[in-house]
């Protein structure tokens, strides 16, 4: 059966008009000023087609903007803003490139499973699956992650040239690295537990 529609003049109808008859029932329209105006959408798309298109676009864009709301430059930070963010052992070790006593570090002997991440800027630096015993009494680690560690040469010892490693992202002093690790590296990332986060595998 195809569908009718009705079409009501735009005039002031009083509250008990009959305006039609439909199937034997009268119907009743009511007056204008009962009715609260109401603004109808004038919205259309063809039928079957997407209209999540544009919105995804939108939210895309919404959470791109929040992202980039939330990034951080973590190398222009000011000391004062270090301090505010880590404890005063973390900003001598990482801002001022201490060094922790040998042995007391929270994680030199630690064997959980995880991932450790950088206490400034939680970048993920070391696998808990290349940690090996040193003897030294630091954490010791042969392998980063990625690109997350960098090292540089450091001359403050005299006579004593290092490989200092900072974090790429926020150049928080880690500790340094040596030739003497196990394979297949060879390499012994010596680093200050207060550098470091562990997040343990769940």
């Amino acid at each position: 059966m195809a569908s009718q529609s009705l079409s009501l003049p735009p005039t002031h109808i009083p509250y008990n008009r009959i305006i039609g008859k439909l199937d034997s029932k009268f119907l009743l329209w009511p007056s204008c000023a009962h009715i609260k105006p109401r603004r109808i959408s004038t919205s259309i798309r063809a039928m079957g087609s997407s209209a999540s298109s544009h919105s995804q676009s939108q939210y895309a864009d919404s959470v791109e903007s929040e992202a980039g709301a939330d990034t951080i430059d973590y190398k222009s930070l000011t000391d004062e803003e270090w301090k505010k963010r880590l404890t005063n052992e973390q900003f001598y070790i990482t801002r001022q490139k201490g060094t922790e006593r040998a042995f007391t570090g929270e994680y030199w002997n630690t064997k959980t499973p995880g991932i450790y991440h950088c206490i400034c800027c939680d970048t993920p630096l070391f696998e808990s699956s290349t940690k090996f015993n040193s003897g030294t009494g630091w954490p010791s680690y042969y392998q980063t992650i990625g690109k997350n560690v960098k090292s540089k040469l450091d001359l403050s010892i005299i006579f004593m040239p290092r490989q200092e490693v900072l974090c790429a992202v926020c150049d928080a002093h880690l500790g340094h690295v040596f030739d003497d690790g196990p394979p297949p590296t060879g390499k012994r990332f010596c680093i200050n537990s207060a550098a470091l986060k562990l997040k343990p595998k769940q």
